[in-house]
């Protein structure tokens, strides 16, 4: 099982960005009903959750990131996305993709205020 990330990058506050994290060696029904989340760590800090999505449509968040980050899986493509709208300079982090007892690379979001 391996999970990459892509779709970091420098953006400006108030600017969005999108996500992606692409499963791969497991199967259609595997990804469909695992739970896959974001999790970002910002420097010196902690890794700290920030969404997660559940089967087709279960979605929680983090407080921080309610009403601006959307969650969202493509069965078809195995992948996973998060939506960012609406960035602030504290969602500055790496970015990790979560699932299948495995950890992404991560992808550095930068935002500039």
């Amino acid at each position: 099982v391996q999970l990459v990330e892509s779709g970091g990058g420098l953006v400006q506050a108030g600017g969005s960005l999108r996500l992606s994290c692409v499963v791969s060696g497991v199967s259609g029904i595997i990804f469909r009903v695992n739970a896959l989340a974001w999790y970002r760590q910002a420097p010196g800090k902690e890794r700290d959750f920030v969404a997660r999505i559940v089967g087709g449509s279960t979605t929680n968040y983090a407080d921080s990131v309610k009403g601006r980050f959307t969650i969202s899986k493509d069965n078809a493509k195995n992948t996973v996305y998060l939506q960012m709208n609406s960035l602030k300079s504290e969602d500055t982090a790496v970015y990790y993709c979560n699932g299948l007892s495995r950890w992404g690379q991560g992808t550095q979001v930068t935002v500039s205020s």
